[in-house]
């Protein structure tokens, strides 16, 4: 017997997070589609999709993380596998959008990865993107599609007040770059704002030596969208500590972590770190301080709104 003609919605799990994936699913009450990926041995992926979603809304849930090549790889083969099977619309979404830092030519004869990235995504047919907290706002102009930019801060806000962590608090940018994300939820928690003097965050070797604003005897918030290192947030917080701050506490959207974030994590100058799960944290970088968010309810929310054709204005 032949399906409905409504288009049912769908959601597939790629390899990147796959828990976040059933946490989208659970709020936006979309079933989990069946797909079956296997990575060969010369680094090649194929894909099979094992149920009919002729006439279908397909959802794609992919964070362009480590390791950033091949789930990007993977998502782009997804959708040629969707395309081919006659969906009816495909939305891609992406927690953590890799190349993002690559927002421009900051020097001659550098790419804009960001912007080809967007490309590669348009020129496959792709009917939407919804990302989640850019690095650049101006990313979503890379697109001719509609793009749906979802942004933490609420969640962090709602945390931060549960957890009491914004009594005695400023809420503190770790360089001028980072001023704008950090004042969204100084207002939302109607906190003061504070800066990190870091003239020059690309270098690593740099030690800031001022803060501006009083942070003297209070809890600082320092609020980032990516954490890699941890070493940015590591001179930030021996900045704000020598400034007087009693606690030290990021606050960070994508915990793209390496090797080296655990060792920065447990100097003592950092006291909490709370990230969203935009990308999966592997039980070998947990650590005491580490607290995650989810952002499934939010991407989750979303999703129910897009598919309703609502307005998605009442998350922000």
């Amino acid at each position: 017997m032949g399906k409905t003609t409504a288009h049912q919605p769908i959601i597939f799990a790629l390899s990147s997070n796959e828990p976040l994936t059933e946490k989208i699913a659970a709020v936006s009450g979309m079933s989990v589609g069946k797909a079956t990926i296997n990575h060969f041995s010369d680094g090649e992926i194929k894909i099979s999709i094992d149920e009919s979603i002729r006439g279908d809304d397909v959802y794609l849930v992919q964070s362009l993380s480590d390791p950033v090549n091949d789930n990007f790889m993977e998502l782009m083969i997804m959708i040629d596998a969707v395309r081919r099977t006659s969906a009816h619309r495909i939305n891609v979404v992406i927690p953590y959008y890799g190349y993002s830092r690559s927002d421009r030519k900051a020097k001659s004869r550098e790419p804009i990865t960001a912007k080809l990235v967007a490309s590669f995504l348009q020129s496959s047919a792709v009917d939407r993107v919804i990302a989640l907290d850019l690095h650049a706002a101006q990313i979503q102009g890379f697109f001719d599609i509609p793009v749906d930019h979802l942004q933490p801060a609420r969640l962090f806000a709602d945390y931060l007040r549960a957890q009491h962590l914004d009594e005695n608090a400023v809420v503190v940018a770790p360089d001028h770059n980072g001023v704008a994300r950090a004042r969204s939820i100084a207002k939302l928690l109607q906190l003061p704002l504070a800066i990190v003097d870091n003239r020059d965050p690309e270098d690593s070797g740099h030690i800031p030596e001022s803060v501006i604003g009083d942070v003297a005897g209070k809890n600082a918030l320092i609020i980032d969208d990516i954490i890699v290192t941890g070493h940015k947030l590591l001179v930030s917080a021996e900045a704000l500590k020598k400034a007087g701050a009693q606690q030290t506490i990021g606050v960070v959207t994508h915990p793209v972590f390496s090797k080296n974030v655990l060792a920065n994590l447990k100097n003592p100058a950092i006291d909490q770190l709370l990230v969203t799960d935009s990308v999966q944290v592997p039980a070998d970088q947990h650590s005491d301080k580490l607290t995650i968010i989810s952002v499934g309810k939010l991407l989750g929310s979303a999703l129910k709104l897009i598919q309703n054709n609502e307005s998605t204005h009442l998350l922000f």
